[in-house]
């Protein structure tokens, strides 16, 4: 079920803007006040050195005024360079949150067709770059009116030293257009090869036992490494721009000061104008040619808006569709599935097929599901690797949506529901889980409700996890950092996170695969004792799971190859190999074959 994304205009400059528009025009104020002093303080400092040459008392007033111009622009600067920095903080807090909210409240394949690493980077990174667009165009205020201003200024001293200056403006007009693409292009090059590095990082790190095992880690450390040198092409890129503006207005700017100049000296010797004139006219075509400002905005504004561009396709992410109905009160967990189809996205290439009908061509991952597994009672998922086990996992408790079919816990549909509403029914566990909190109490506590201490501490018993858990430091306050785990004690972490937020139906994708026999048969009692009261659905690879189970469900390619109690199943030899099959595939794993299991995240 798929929706078409919003316009892409949820990370643009005006929308962040109307967050803190108080901040914003104080800003604005600081930053135009500070340039009007600049502005004025030539004017003032020509007056006061006239009235000192003319030999006549000490102007006072006119030295007062300089200092109090001075201190001004020095305060207003200070005040724009606070509010800057906080501003641009509180947006960038706000567009992470609201683009990780994004992220989260889509469909998972929806959201996660971005690399992982390439998301990481996005999230942190670019929504830095993008927040900072509304503070620097405010600040940038200062940039635009110092130079404007200054020509004014020397328009009104003398329009023969403003021509003069004019002369020079179409070259500083191009100078700065150049500079502003080629910062463009090469900042967005630039954020493209850290989303890759970000991304075959992250990759690495997953996969860092099978790497190890494989003694591949040489191999994967110049893979990851390997586009550092377009990183650094594309870093000396901006560099190289950066230096040639420099350069160039290191020319450009001296000879229309020394141009100015000339005009104001031959105007001067002419008297038409005054030695005060002469100096205020100095320091505005100083001000005027003082462009450092200005680059530096533009060139932050077009690092914001490439990494807004970056930012769009997370921002406009179509939410899970749903009725905004919720689950029938005190219901079992029946669960049924009605011809249910997911299929992979696109072709090999993953890209959209691009068809009338919206439906994705790619490789079949389940075909024509039809199922009911009654309330309270189990299910054990078994097949070859590659047979859809997660994937049925995912669609049952909503983690993926079907291309067809419809899903139903309690006779309503999943997509009906209002995800707030249905997250807290359904509990799940992985091989792989992810680790979320500061310490293994906040782990376990973590949910769509937060558990108090004595139900994390039996959820922790029913997992077997106590044992290992009052052996920490801190026990149950063991930062996560201090706590050096097993893949088999994160996974009972990972149970016992379920344990601790029941619901009507609980899913275990492969998360017992890490548990020796003894731990395994606790974990199977405390699961038995939950019969009745909520409905199991067990991803399978051990012929002890699926003997346990009420009902097996035989999945190959995609399809129900056969359902039933296992002992009934267990007469067809096909049904009797996937076992070996899969034990085989396991022993493979931990020797660095195979990848390893799934995480959390990539099940999802």
């Amino acid at each position: 079920m798929r929706l078409n994304p919003r316009p892409a205009t949820a990370s643009g400059t005006r929308r962040l803007a109307r967050r803190h528009p108080a901040a914003l025009l104080a800003l604005f104020l600081c930053s135009t006040g500070g340039a009007l002093a600049a502005l004025a303080l030539p004017a003032a400092l020509g007056h006061t050195v006239d009235g000192l040459i003319d030999g006549g008392p000490v102007p006072w007033s006119g030295l007062l005024l300089c200092a109090v111009l001075t201190l001004a622009e020095t305060g207003f600067d200070a005040g724009a360079a606070v509010l800057g920095t906080s501003t641009t903080a509180k947006l960038t807090a706000h567009l992470r949150t609201r683009t990780t909210a994004r992220v989260l409240a889509a469909e998972p394949r929806d959201a996660l067709a971005v690399p992982t690493g390439d998301l990481t980077a996005r999230l942190t990174a670019r929504t830095a770059d993008a927040a900072a667009a509304p503070v620097t165009a405010a600040g940038a205020v200062a940039g635009v009116l110092l130079p404007l201003g200054a020509v004014t200024g020397l328009f009104l001293i003398d329009p023969w030293t403003a021509a003069a200056f004019l002369l020079g403006a179409p070259l500083l007009v191009a100078l700065l257009h150049t500079f502003t693409r080629r910062t463009a292009d090469a900042g967005a090059d630039y954020q493209r090869a850290q989303s890759v590095i970000a991304h075959r990082l992250t990759e690495a790190l997953d996969g860092a036992d099978t790497i190890r095992a494989a003694r591949t880690g040489a191999r994967e450390y110049r893979r990851i490494l390997e586009p550092l040198g377009a990183l650094a092409d594309h870093g000396r890129r901006t560099w190289t721009v950066y230096g040639r503006a420099a350069g160039q207005s290191a020319l450009l700017l001296p000879l229309l000061m020394l141009l100015v100049l000339a005009v104001g000296g031959l105007r001067l010797h002419a008297g038409a104008i005054g030695v005060g004139d002469l100096v205020a006219a100095s320091r505005y075509a100083a001000l005027a040619v003082g462009i450092g400002a200005l680059t530096g905005a533009l060139g932050a504004l077009a690092r914001s808006r490439a990494a807004a561009r970056t930012l769009d396709p997370l921002l406009t992410l179509a939410p899970l569709p749903h009725e905004g109905l919720g689950p029938l009160p005190g219901g079992p967990g029946h669960l049924e599935f009605r011809d249910v189809g997911v299929a992979q996205d696109g072709g090999p290439d993953g890209k959209p097929d691009g068809k009338p009908d919206g439906k994705p061509d790619g490789k079949p991952l389940l075909t024509e599901v039809h199922l009911t597994v009654p309330g309270g009672t189990s299910l054990a998922v078994v097949g070859r690797s590659g047979s859809g086990k997660s994937v049925f996992a995912a669609v049952a408790g909503r983690l993926l949506d079907p291309d067809t079919g419809t899903v139903l816990l309690d006779g309503v549909p999943l997509t009906a529901m209002d995800p707030a509403l249905l997250r807290p029914e359904i509990a799940y566990a992985f091989a792989r889980p992810a680790l979320p909190g500061t310490t293994v109490e906040d782990t376990i506590a973590f949910g769509p409700w937060t558990a108090d201490p004595e139900a994390v501490r039996a959820a922790a018993r029913a997992a077997r996890a106590d044992g290992f858990i009052g052996l920490l430091p801190y026990g149950y306050a063991t930062p996560l950092t201090d706590a050096p785990l097993s893949g088999g004690e994160r996974q009972r972490l990972g149970l016992a996170r379920a344990f601790a937020h029941p619901g009507r139906l609980l899913i275990l994708d492969d998360a017992l695969s890490g548990l020796d026999t003894v731990t395994e048969h606790h974990v199977r009692r405390a699961l038995d004792e939950r019969a009745g009261r909520c409905t199991r659905v067990i991803v399978a690879h051990r012929l002890s799971s699926a003997a346990r189970a009420d009902r097996v469900l035989w999945l190959e390619d995609g399809r129900v190859r056969a359902t039933g109690p296992h002992e009934e199943l267990w007469a067809d030899p096909e049904y009797r190999a996937v076992f070996r099959t899969e034990v085989a595939e396991a022993e493979a794993a931990e020797t660095g074959a195979v990848p390893p299991p799934r995480t959390e995240v990539e099940a999802r």
